[in-house]
């Protein structure tokens, strides 16, 4: 499993002091674009924001069920990281290239949805174009604006999974602050 990360101690570009005011946000968040390369971010209450790229591509001895067990240890040891997580934010998506994109993507939305029911956290499914549009100011940005953005905002993404995960990261921060 390969994963790259950075971390800051603050969110300095991704929402300022001016936005946020005098509020603060005291939930940790997850932030999720599904897929067998997939991209995480997470923010806990004091700003640390984590984010990377691990893939879950099928290993040649694996049996059926080995990504999908990878997958869930992977969000338990996020979880175990930053202590427990209020909520969940993820990629939902509603069309897929192919047969065997939409069956994983399938699998993997319904290992979350129990990973969040056992762990009690809110899970917030936020559409494709919402992301973008929220992240880039376009809803039908292409990767490599999803990435530059993230470039812009003080973020190097190992891949555009992980520039999505820190739009829908960005968004779920937009969202929880009260």
């Amino acid at each position: 499993m390969s994963t790259i990360e950075t971390e800051f101690d603050i969110a300095p570009a991704i929402i300022s002091a001016d936005y946020l005011g005098a509020r603060m946000m005291t939930v940790n968040i997850l932030a999720l674009d599904l897929g067998t390369q997939l991209g995480w971010s997470t923010r806990d209450a004091n700003g640390r924001i984590r984010h990377g790229s691990v893939s879950f591509h099928a290993k040649r001895n694996d049996g059926p069920g080995q990504r999908w067990l990878r997958f869930t240890a992977h969000l338990s040891a996020l979880k175990r990281e930053v202590g427990e997580f209020h909520v969940c934010y993820y990629e939902d998506v509603k069309r897929h290239a192919g047969t065997q994109a939409a069956h994983a993507y399938g699998a993997f939305e319904s290992h979350l949805q129990v990973f969040c029911d056992i762990n009690r956290i809110r899970l917030e499914a936020v559409g494709v174009g919402q992301i973008k549009k929220s992240w880039t100011g376009n809803g039908a940005a292409k990767k490599e604006s999803m990435i530059a953005e993230a470039h812009r905002r003080g973020f190097n993404p190992a891949d555009d999974n992980a520039a999505d995960s820190l739009a829908i990261l960005h968004y779920g921060m937009a969202r929880e602050i009260v």
